[in-house]
């Protein structure tokens, strides 16, 4: 089974759409949590969703479900960053992600839309196709701004030279992975805004 993933950025929508062509996508899982755009009007839900249906590309809004913020106090810590590990065990999310299973079920070619132009600095890498590598049979693979495939093990490996971690005394080379998404979560991971 496989799921990709991208996100707009900065990219022109011909541009975004084509990249979805070229890898044969035919639905997009909106999964952000506010899926409106400050500056890029096209990416809004409404203009997008009817811009993809008209070349014939699905979408679907799972920003409730799979979304980086929660409404949910319990999924936060006393700072107000949002717990993705917390997030995972919900049942809200772990309905967004049987969503996305019956979706690939009906041999859909999925890819979850999100802003960040690099998937390494997002939660659709970071909350949810981690979850999915670790916890399902299923590895996203993630195209990038370019338009390459980069997967989700891939992805795990190049956090450890984002985070400049490198095998010690302390810190064995099996566990340098985990480290790195861990200090890449806190960096990453929603905080509420000051109030």
């Amino acid at each position: 089974m496989s799921l990709f993933s991208i996100g707009y950025a900065t990219k022109p929508l011909t541009t975004f759409v084509d990249q979805l062509k070229s890898h044969e996508i035919d639905a997009v899982a909106d999964v952000r949590s506010v899926p409106y755009s400050a500056v890029f009007k096209e990416y809004h839900r409404e203009p997008l969703k009817a811009a993809l249906n008209a070349e014939g590309i699905h979408y679907v809004y799972l920003g409730e479900e799979l979304g980086p913020r929660s409404k949910l106090d319990a999924h936060y810590d006393d700072e107000g960053q949002v717990q993705f590990h917390r997030l995972m065990q919900s049942e809200l999310f772990l309905s967004g992600v049987e969503r996305l299973f019956a979706g690939i079920e009906k041999g859909m070619r999925i890819a979850m839309l999100c802003a960040c132009k690099d998937p390494a600095i997002c939660h659709r890498s970071l909350l949810v196709s981690y979850y999915l590598k670790h916890n399902s049979d299923i590895e996203v693979q993630h195209i990038d701004h370019a338009g390459q495939l980069e997967s989700e093990s891939e992805l795990e490996q190049r956090l450890i030279s984002i985070q400049n971690l490198e095998e010690d005394l302390l810190t064995p080379n099996e566990e340098l992975g985990a480290l790195a998404y861990e200090r890449q979560v806190k960096q990453r991971a929603y905080r509420k805004p000051d109030i």
